[in-house]
């Protein structure tokens, strides 16, 4: 169970404070399915990589009762002078897992070959996700925390994902942040939209794509619903 309290994320100093969003109240179940829609900007992939641990919210409380992978799609957590293969065994003593399994996982999953006895410092963005999600996939989570990580590599690859995520892992819980609003509608069952600094709830996934598409087109008619924080 995952259960978020008043989650805000402010900036700014006191002259010019604003918010990306702020009063989001939300929890999710073992095996549910969330979706995070907003515009570029907006606070979608910050609220992820608060969920994972890697930011602290300004305001609010993150309670998990089950187990959390990092974000994927985001390599920063790796120690960039340190090579992938030291990187994996620096994660498998955190997490105490077994070296030898761990290893050979990520390696098989991740396809980075002798990339892996590189400093992760001289990898691109794409071969620091496959990393990231290959040891995600390696030390199983209750919950993954997804940010677009799905457009990694090639469509073989995106495929390959697809199927060790959401096939082999359907039991486990998922909040995904993604603009592939047919992903969201085929994958979730509930969303969350960050906007304009707010973030609001909606059961229903086709009302909350609905609503995202008309806050997205400028030419949107007037008086679609706004969005308001609800507990």
């Amino acid at each position: 169970m995952l259960a978020v309290h008043d989650l805000a994320m402010r900036y700014g100093g006191e002259g010019n404070p604003g918010a990306l969003f702020e009063h989001l109240f939300f929890d999710l179940a073992p095996s549910g399915r969330l979706g995070v829609l907003g515009r570029n900007g907006q606070g979608k992939s910050t609220l992820i990589k608060i969920l994972g641990g890697v930011l602290a919210p300004t305001a609010g409380r993150v309670d998990w009762a089950m187990t959390p992978s990092w974000p994927l799609g985001f390599g920063g957590g790796f120690q960039g002078g340190l090579t992938g293969l030291d990187n994996i065994r620096f994660i498998s003593r955190i997490y105490g897992q077994p070296l030898d399994r761990v290893t050979a996982a990520t390696e098989e999953f991740a396809q980075l070959g002798k990339a892996l006895r590189m400093e992760v410092r001289h990898y691109s963005s794409g071969m620091r996700a496959r990393l990231a999600f290959g040891l995600s996939l390696a030390i199983e989570f209750d919950c993954y925390l997804i940010d677009e990580v799905i457009a990694v590599g090639d469509a073989a690859f995106q495929a390959k994902c697809q199927h060790e995520l959401f096939s082999r892992r359907a039991d486990r819980a998922f909040i995904i942040a993604s603009h592939d609003l047919e992903f969201i509608r085929a994958t979730c069952d509930r969303a969350i939209i960050v906007d304009s600094g707010r973030a609001k709830m909606f059961e229903d996934v086709n009302l909350a794509i609905d609503i995202y598409c008309r806050l997205s087109d400028p030419d949107a008619p007037a008086g679609y619903p706004p969005l308001r924080p609800v507990a």
